[in-house]
């Protein structure tokens, strides 16, 4: 029943996506949901099958994070850009996401073991994720249709990493929104999945919401560096896309 009840999903989300015609100059809406519908199941099966070999031994741990970071390196650039500085990417995820993790472990309240490491590196590199796409996306995006306004700070002298910050800072920030929605509305609209899933493994409702209060403040704080990282990188030339 499971599996017949996802298909379906998957299949109403695409023929929603195929009569309102989502498809533009980047991406094939309908097919992209089905491709990563699809992915999602083959990739949750193969994690199924190694995540419990792959918790024993600290080397395959680190490296399970490595890969981690690895596709989400490869998936924001290339969401991003299709030329060859897709690979910028790297540096507001790392940034981000790696010394908040990095901290917490040294400070104890993530132990280096796989139960708990890493869930909590998939969620903030996650998050790092999508704020250098919805940060990277929206800076080009506001570079090219006020192309012109660019041109006219240049005009009055200011530097072109100055030029083109003020025009793309304030659609960059724009990323940030769904991390605050988030916290905003935790526990009253949304109740995220560390919460639930303590609960479900037997943990108090109090050692639940703290962990999770854990979780979203870390969030913030790792996608407020990516988008700026991000931005100057952008701002800087070093993420561009082809004229």
């Amino acid at each position: 029943m499971l599996g017949v009840v996802l298909a379906a999903l998957l299949l109403a989300a695409v023929a929603v996506a195929c009569y309102a015609r989502f498809v533009d100059d980047r991406e094939n809406y309908p097919r992209a949901i089905a491709y990563a519908g699809l992915r999602a199941v083959v990739q949750l099966a193969v994690v199924a099958l190694v995540i419990g070999w792959v918790v024993r031994r600290l080397p395959t741990l680190l490296a399970f994070v490595l890969v981690m970071y690895a596709v989400a390196v490869r998936t924001a650039g290339r969401r991003i850009t299709r030329n060859g500085t897709w690979w910028w990417a790297s540096v507001p995820i790392a940034v981000g996401a790696l010394p908040v993790v990095a901290l917490l472990v040294a400070v104890g309240l993530v132990p280096l073991k796989g139960v708990a490491l890493i869930p909590v590196a998939g969620i903030l590199i996650g998050g790092a994720l999508t704020a250098t796409v919805l940060a990277g996306q929206r800076a080009l995006d506001e570079l090219r249709s006020r192309h012109g306004e660019v041109e006219a700070a240049l005009a009055l002298g200011l530097l072109e990493r100055d030029a083109r910050l003020e025009i793309a800072r304030p659609a960059a920030a724009t990323a940030l929104i769904p991390g605050l929605d988030q916290t905003r509305t935790v526990g009253l609209v949304t109740l995220p999945g560390a919460f639930v899933g303590m609960l479900i493994g037997g943990a108090s409702p109090v050692m639940a919401g703290a962990v999770q209060l854990f979780v979203l403040v870390a969030l913030l704080a790792v996608q407020a560096v990516a988008v700026t990282v991000v931005l100057e990188l952008v701002a800087r030339g070093r993420i561009t896309r082809p004229r």
